[in-house]
Parts: C-alpha cells; structure tokens; sequence
C-alpha cells in the first residue's frame, strides 16, 4: 500500500469516529432543548403542580367582563313598586336571560321575612331602622347605599269633600283617619309628624303598607289617609294630595343592599347600580322621590 492510500485510509477511519462521538452529543442536546421547551409551554399544568395564580388571574380577567345572568329576588317596600317595576324591566331589556322577581310589602314584614330565611338577593325598605334590623342580624351583602327620600303627605277623595287644608284636621271628632301602623316606616313618619305638630291622631284603622292605607282612601272607605308623596302622584285621579309643613320633620331615606344568603350576588350588584346610577334616579324624581343626599352608603 502506497503512502497516499495509508493517508487516505485512515482520514475515513478518522472521520467515521468523530461522527459516532459527535452525533450522541447532538442527539442529546437536541433533547434537553425539546424538553426545555415543552417544560415552558406546560410549566404548572402537570399533575400537583400549582397553577393557583395563573387560574386566579384568568378567571379574574373572564369574571371581569361578565354580564349578568340568572334570576334575582328583589324585596322592596311598597312604596317603590311603580319606580321598581319599571327599573327591573329596563335591567331584563339591558341585560338577556335574566329575570327580576319583585316582592312588595310593608319594609318590616320584609325585614322580618329576610330574617326567617325567606330566598332575597336585594332589600330595599323605606327607612333606615329596618335595614339596620337585617344589618345587625348580619344579612346584609357588603354596605348599604341610600337611593332616594320620600316624604308624607295627606290623601283625601277627589274634590276634598272633608275639606282638610292642615294635619290638625285630621283629629277631627268623625273623621275616618287611616295610617299606617307604627312598626311601618310610613306609620312612624306619620307619629313623628303629629307629634311635631302636637296633633293626637286616632286612626279608624292602622294598615301594614302604605298602598293599603292609599287604598282604602281611594275606595271610600276612609275620608283621609297619611300617605307618601309619590303614592298620591302615582294614584293620579283616584285621590287627591294636601302637603303640609310639618312632613319636613319626618323625611324617609330609603337604602338597599344586597342580601347576604342571595344566591345571585353578581346580578344582585349589578341591579343596585342601576337603582343607585343615573337611570334609577330619573326614575325616581320622575315618580317624585326625592335625592338622597348627604350621608349616602351609611345606614346607623
């Protein structure tokens, strides 16, 4: 064998070495860089890996944009069931699928009702002593806000047959007074303001809500009753409205929270915004509700 051919011979023998040396090392570099980056795409999602903040940031970002959904129970007081039946329609047509169930009653048959577990996401009573009442059974869902105030006023028969221009009227021998009962937020406005004008009332008979007392006054069956502004206004025709001054001393403010046992707390927050928001207050001053004014979200 010639020189050149031995060279030639062990070049090749060389060269085969180098890439069976050179090829394992690619080989398993080529493995750690895939797995590396297989690693990164899948970091957290193995099994007992902890992936907690990133799923906490994303079902943060997806709850974030949520629209309501679902049906929610609103107890409100009676005297809102004009204003409240017109806002949960406005909330169903903003918001498809879902349903505001409304309850109306006197504030604290509703107070109580809640504390006995009746199923509420919303309550919204006319004073601020019965909210306070399911506050301080611990009922509440975060704080309440004041929306609106209302303030008494004298409802009599068309014409004024009984011809009542004052509250001193209504103690009048033979009248037939109707108020509310006491436990009522209309009936201790009522107690207040008689007791500011030093006028002893004796009502023919005390009713638990306040479009009762509206009602038989409307019907005949009483010549006066001590009702809210915006009953009257709401009744149109049927009766008509004295003011009188001693009223300012006995101002309702009317707040609303979410129930703490609601079963719907997101369409629950979203409903009081609307209440509380600049839609629920053209509807109220509409219906002759006033501002709730300094001191809104406390209730002591």
């Amino acid at each position: 064998m010639t020189r050149t051919s031995t060279r030639t011979a062990v070049s090749a023998s060389l060269a085969r070495l180098l890439s069976l040396a050179v090829l394992p090392a690619a080989v398993l570099l080529l493995t750690v860089l895939t797995g590396c980056a297989a690693g990164g795409a899948a970091q957290g999602t193995g099994p007992g890996e902890d992936n907690s903040a990133g799923n906490s940031a994303g079902n943060s970002a997806a709850g974030s944009g949520a629209k309501p959904e679902g049906t929610i129970t609103v107890f409100a007081a009676a005297s809102l069931k004009g204003t409240f039946t017109e806002l949960a329609r406005t909330f169903e047509a903003e918001n498809p699928g879902t349903t505001v169930a409304l309850s109306f009653a006197g504030s604290s048959d509703l107070a109580s009702q809640i504390s006995q577990g009746a199923p509420a996401d919303v309550f919204a009573p006319a004073d601020l002593a019965n909210m306070k009442k399911v506050q301080d059974a611990g009922l509440v869902d975060g704080a309440a806000r004041n929306f609106a105030t209302n303030t008494l006023a004298i409802a009599v028969a068309p014409g004024n047959p009984a011809e009542i221009t004052a509250l001193k009227d209504l103690a009048r021998p033979g009248l037939k007074l109707v108020t509310c009962a006491r436990q009522v937020p209309c009936g201790t406005a009522a107690a207040t303001a008689a007791e500011a004008a030093g006028v002893a009332l004796n009502p023919v008979s005390e009713e638990n809500a306040v479009t009762d007392v509206l009602g038989k006054v409307a019907s005949g069956e009483a010549d006066a009753g001590l009702v809210y502004g915006t009953d009257i206004k709401a009744a149109g025709s049927k009766v008509a409205g004295i003011q009188f001054p001693e009223s300012g001393s006995a101002v309702n403010t009317y707040p609303i929270a979410g129930v703490a046992g609601g079963r719907n707390k997101a369409a629950a927050r979203a409903f009081l915004d609307l209440v509380t928001g600049p839609e629920g207050r053209r509807v109220l001053a509409a219906a002759g509700f006033g501002p709730a004014g300094i001191g809104d979200g406390s209730v002591k």
